[in-house]
């Protein structure tokens, strides 16, 4: 254990001196404590202090640590402390002690309400280019595949398309036909409501058909696939980034993008239009069923009304922008399942952000389609 620490203080040719002598180990703890405060409390502030160390037996890196707060408590009081006496073999371990940080923690700078919104806005910046850039990059990896497919047909993985375009379309008809169904009846009842007003119950007809076919059937359809299809995807393949198993066919020397997402996509873009076209006969027939009952107009009359406010060009802008949101819900899906990190909270963090960014730039793809056709007077 070694011989008992001592602190003595006494006068000094030019101040005070403290003579430190014994173990100073973590063994002699709670003497050194005592002895540290004692000399601090009874020694007079304002004068300078010699700290002698000739006579210390054992110093480990707690009784250098304690050293050091006397010389630091002293200086706060007086500013001058000399060290002195410490024998060679401890100098190391005691320069240690001394190259530690004199102050407490900093405390984090302060951030003005302004500073902290930048901060958020630029954060969200960079995330948003970050995802901008996987979106691009998915994408050409897509292009890149469906033209080695294109070039090279037996390459194409048919069994797994069909399989997905069964899963995505023919399964998809009936909860697709309800939804649009009481969409239209909806809408019709609406119009009808308000329409009667001003005695217009006719114009009801032509809103139902141009709204339908042209604008609201195409993008229900689409969204109810983000929230059915885009989420199933997302969660198959990052069910399969958890197990490694994506891994495992890059290991294997097989393209995931070839195997798992071409597959899944081109069955999107094919089962869209399709449901699109059937969603929109389900909400026509809806709002028909409404002006019958509802309306007080005849099947015959509602026709033929129909007849003359639908044209082509409503049908082709409905069904040209179709495949493009499946591509785009696609895409997202995909993406996002690849992005998971191995963790169950990661997958639904990653499924949940699947819908919501899909849903998000099918209805900004559907604004931007709006503007487009307008300017060429579709």
């Amino acid at each position: 254990m070694g011989s008992p620490p001592s602190l003595i203080a006494r006068p000094g040719a030019d101040g005070i001196e403290f003579a430190a002598g014994g173990a100073w180990t973590v063994v002699q703890a709670r003497d050194l404590d005592g002895l540290i405060d004692e000399a601090v409390r009874n020694t007079p502030a304002g004068k300078p202090v010699t700290v002698d160390l000739h006579q210390l037996t054992a110093l480990d890196t707690y009784g250098a640590w304690l050293i050091e707060r006397l010389v630091r408590a002293r200086e706060a009081l007086t500013g001058s402390v000399r060290v002195v006496g410490l024998p060679e073999r401890y100098q190391s371990l005691f320069e240690q002690i001394r190259r530690t940080e004199h102050d407490g923690a900093v405390p984090p700078p302060s951030i003005t309400p302004l500073k902290e919104r930048i901060a958020w806005l630029g954060e969200q910046t960079v995330r948003f280019g970050h995802e901008l850039l996987s979106f691009a990059a998915m994408l050409g990896a897509v292009v890149l595949a469906l033209g080695r497919a294109i070039r090279n047909p037996r390459t194409f993985r048919l069994t797994p398309t069909l399989h997905h375009l069964d899963r995505v379309g023919w399964q998809a008809v009936p909860i697709m036909l309800l939804i649009t169904f009481l969409i239209g009846c909806i809408i019709a009842q609406q119009g009808f409501f308000h329409f009667r007003k001003f005695g217009a119950d006719a114009y009801v007809v032509d809103m139902v058909g141009i709204l339908v076919v042209r604008e609201i059937g195409v993008l229900i359809i689409a969204i109810m696939m983000a929230g059915r299809s885009g989420s199933a995807y997302t969660a198959e393949l990052g069910s399969m980034k958890m197990r490694e198993e994506i891994d495992a066919l890059r290991t294997m020397g097989r393209d995931p993008v070839e195997v798992l997402i071409l597959p899944r996509i081109v069955a999107l873009v094919i089962a869209l239009p399709m449901l699109a076209f059937l969603g929109s006969l389900a909400a026509l027939y809806g709002g028909g069923l409404v002006a019958w009952f509802y309306g007080g107009m005849s099947p015959a009359i509602y026709i033929e009304r129909l007849r003359e406010a639908i044209s082509l060009t409503h049908f082709e802008v409905g069904m040209i922008k179709a495949p493009f949101m499946a591509l785009v819900i696609g895409i997202v899906a995909c993406t996002q399942g690849l992005a998971v990190q191995g963790s169950a909270e990661s997958l639904g963090r990653e499924t949940t952000a699947s819908v919501v960014k899909s849903i998000f730039l099918v209805i900004v793809l559907d604004g931007l389609f709006a503007v487009f056709f307008a300017a060429v007077d579709m």
